[in-house]
């Protein structure tokens, strides 16, 4: 394996191919991380807690690409500091985080790959067997940076063991043009669903339409869905897992939709991730749903005309339903062991590091508050204040549902999402390609199959 130099380290970030043994498919990044020379193991590596290394311990580990490219650099710093300090070697391989779930559940089920893996939503509650236990962890941080959202304890517990660490989520939050939504006749912007509804049909009629994922987008289209359904008080399973999602209140939120839909710009049906952000930058639409990589690509743009979108841009939460509280999702990246990993001690000593203060923040600031924090103490992290446009991300885990609600995460919910049961659900009624009643029967015969297993 490789050691590349912090010069070399750019060039394959742009693209320039690397040497060394590589994992996943072509096309993916493949970066090792270290010091040259390689440092050897200190006799007694100093580390935060209580996880000493093992003896020529290396790590391979598997996260998904950067949205913006602050987080990738702070990362790679953060994890040179680590081998520095430990003498352990560690190589960051990313990949789509589309990627990142399959290959993370065939690891689990070979019982070979990445030491770590930092995936999404609910993946630690798939095959929590095939995990290494890390309450020790999690009780360390929680205790000492103010405790575990309930968010994040609800995607790292597994029926009261921690089986993943909480990396943080990335908060889906409404982008939106101020000039535009006071050009629709707003001063602020709304909070309850008829007042959103009366916004999107005047930024259509401004010529700055919203538009929002209805593809399978594994970020902006499920957020945006679920909180849809259940702002309304409808919900995929309940309390006791039973399929529920045929209810009136689904058929209430998918009769809004559709005339949501119908502000929207065309095209919608097909987009991913990404089509928002480019659609918000080229001045196609005035609102969407993302996480903050749109103000920060609109803030460091080199384009003149690009960059006075970044002063026109705003923030919001989702406004609320007639359930009276947040209904939002946002996407979660469990940062997982695996019970195959020679060296459990030295990824936790990592994983922990990672996750301290003097890593986490600098971090957290560097990626302009891409990934919003799971611990409560990182809340006071001046980025959230220092520039008024973040502040509404930053109660994302604090304010969000887990997928699942309001049952059990596990190989089911994570199933429905994976097969994108609620955002088809919505697709179709909004677009008409079938009537609420038929959608709602479809996504229901849908569900019950994953349930039924």
């Amino acid at each position: 394996m490789g050691i590349f130099s912090r010069r070399e380290f750019l060039k394959t970030t742009a693209g320039v191919a690397a040497s060394g043994t590589l994992i996943g498919s072509a096309g993916c990044n493949k970066t090792t991380v270290g010091s040259e020379p390689a440092p050897a193991p200190a006799p007694a590596p100093s580390v935060p807690g209580q996880w000493v290394p093992e003896k020529d311990a290396s790590l391979r580990v598997l996260r998904w690409k950067r949205f913006v490219a602050g987080d990738e650099e702070m990362w790679t710093t953060n994890t040179k500091k680590f081998i520095e300090k430990t003498g352990v070697q560690v190589r960051v391989d990313q990949e789509n985080w589309e990627d990142v779930r399959p290959k993370a559940a065939v690891a689990a089920s070979v019982g070979s790959g990445p030491d770590i893996i930092i995936s999404t939503f609910e993946d630690a509650h798939q095959y929590p067997d095939k995990l290494v236990d890390v309450s020790d962890v999690c009780d360390y941080l929680g205790g000492k940076y103010g405790g575990w959202y309930d968010s994040a304890t609800a995607y790292g517990k597994h029926k009261g063991t921690w089986v993943a660490i909480p990396m943080g989520c990335a908060g889906g939050k409404l982008c939106y043009r101020q000039s535009a939504v006071k050009a629709a006749g707003f001063d602020a912007f709304p909070k309850d669903l008829p007042g959103f509804l009366k916004l999107a049909q005047g930024l259509k009629a401004k010529k700055l339409p919203p538009g929002f994922a209805l593809g399978h987008a594994t970020g902006d289209a499920n957020s945006w869905c679920h909180w849809l359904v259940w702002a309304h008080g409808g919900k995929m399973i309940d309390a006791n897992n039973n399929v529920v999602i045929n209810s009136p209140e689904t058929l209430a939120a998918l009769e809004y939709a559709k005339e949501l839909y119908k502000t929207f710009i065309p095209g919608t049906l097909s987009w991913l991730d990404s089509n928002n952000n480019k659609a918000f930058l080229d001045g196609q639409i005035g609102l969407t749903l993302n996480g903050v990589s749109i103000y920060y690509a609109a803030k460091n743009s080199p384009d003149p005309k690009v960059k006075d979108i970044a002063a026109d841009i705003a923030h919001a939460s989702m406004p609320i339903g007639p359930v009276g509280k947040p209904t939002e999702l946002s996407l979660v990246f469990p940062m997982m062991i695996f019970k195959y990993s020679k060296y459990p001690n030295a990824a936790k000593a990592y994983l922990s590091f990672m996750m301290e203060q003097e890593q986490y923040i600098p971090w957290q600031k560097n990626s302009s508050a891409y990934v919003i924090q799971p611990l409560k103490a990182y809340e006071a992290n001046p980025i959230w204040t220092e520039d008024p446009k973040y502040t509404p991300y930053r109660d994302a885990m604090a304010v969000m549902l887990p997928n699942g609600y309001s049952g059990e995460m596990g190989r089911a919910s994570a199933g429905v999402m994976a097969d994108f049961v609620m955002v088809d659900m919505v697709a179709e009624a909004a677009s008409g390609a079938k009537t609420p009643k038929e959608a709602v029967e479809a996504a229901q015969k849908r569900a019950e199959r994953y349930y039924k297993i």
